[in-house]
């Protein structure tokens, strides 16, 4: 067995199968795919449920997706996670797209389904349960700061607290006019019975330090959706000075599990906490996708648990 497979691999079940005894037939579809846990996460799951299914990490080259799609509904594979960089372009390779993965615009899970490929989106909905069990509040209660609001994981995170109707939604980038064009997208789940003008409760920022400074003020829940973190030698995104108790802080990195925001975060008194929890919760989902009915969430948990040693 291997820790990583390609796209040769899905050339015949021989090849796939080899030294293995359970039949590979859910896969996590990313580049790099190395690092992810989703096996860990999944497959006690699927042991315990007694599916007779091995999951496994395929790495494929952007461009690639739709002939894997093919070669893994040749091959009998029941679905697919996907991950960076390809959940737009699953978008494109799914027949079906469930109505908040075309609101989110991008796909993060795959369910085979004879000859329809149906695609959803687990990250928006797994955040929303993440936040309620980290922070023991609801995400359309909240004044949410989201950094990096104009990557995949952004845009996803942004559309669910627009779904949701947050109290208040800023979309920071280091690009704004990426973010610009996404609140304009947002603009209209903001417009209910509520005194303020939607322009008064969705808002675009860039990554200028006075700016987050002053976005801060407004807020109560930042969430950290760039890649600034994943190296230990990493600065935090958002500036120090800026940070509150009041504030609560969610890093959708996980590895490190405290980054440079988390620490100063929880050195200014604010609560913190990492993305392990949206990686359960968006899982769970998927797990729900692939078997209806099925909700491993304590299994999961636990299998998590042991991957943090």
């Amino acid at each position: 067995m291997k820790d990583v497979y390609t796209l040769a691999d899905l050339s015949s079940r021989e090849i796939l199968n080899e030294g293995a005894e359970i039949p590979a037939r859910i896969a996590v579809l990313g580049n790099p795919v190395t690092h992810s846990l989703s096996p860990q996460l999944h497959q006690p799951a699927l042991d315990e449920a007694g599916k007779n299914v091995r999951y496994i990490r395929l790495e494929l080259e952007p461009g690639s997706l739709q002939q894997a799609v093919d070669a893994m509904k040749a091959l009998d594979f029941v679905g697919a996670n996907v991950t960076v960089p390809h959940k737009f372009e699953a978008l494109e390779c799914s027949t079906d797209v469930e109505r908040n993965a075309k609101a989110i615009g991008a796909v993060n899970t795959l369910v085979f389904d004879g000859d329809e490929t149906l695609g959803f989106n687990t990250d928006g909905p797994g955040f929303v349960n993440a936040i309620r069990e980290e922070f023991l509040v609801d995400l359309k209660d909240l004044r949410v700061l989201i950094l990096g609001a104009g990557g995949g994981a952004g845009q996803a995170i942004a559309t669910q607290c627009a779904i949701e109707g947050c109290e208040k939604l800023i979309l920071a980038n280091r690009t704004k006019s990426k973010v610009d064009e996404l609140a304009a997208r947002l603009q209209p789940y903001f417009s209910g019975e509520r005194l303020e003008g939607p322009g008064d409760r969705i808002e675009t920022s860039d990554f200028d330090p006075s700016a987050l400074i002053e976005a801060s003020d407004h807020v109560d829940l930042i969430v950290n959706t760039t890649s600034v973190g994943l190296k230990r030698t990493d600065p935090s995104p958002f500036p120090a000075s800026g940070l509150q108790p009041h504030h609560l802080v969610y890093d959708t990195i996980y590895n490190p599990a405290r980054t440079r925001l988390l620490a100063d975060a929880a050195n200014h008194g604010a609560r913190i906490a990492n993305g392990l929890s949206l990686l359960l919760h968006q899982g769970v989902l998927s797990f729900e996708r692939w078997f209806p009915g099925e909700r491993p969430l304590e299994t999961m948990r636990t299998a998590l648990k042991k991957t943090q040693g």
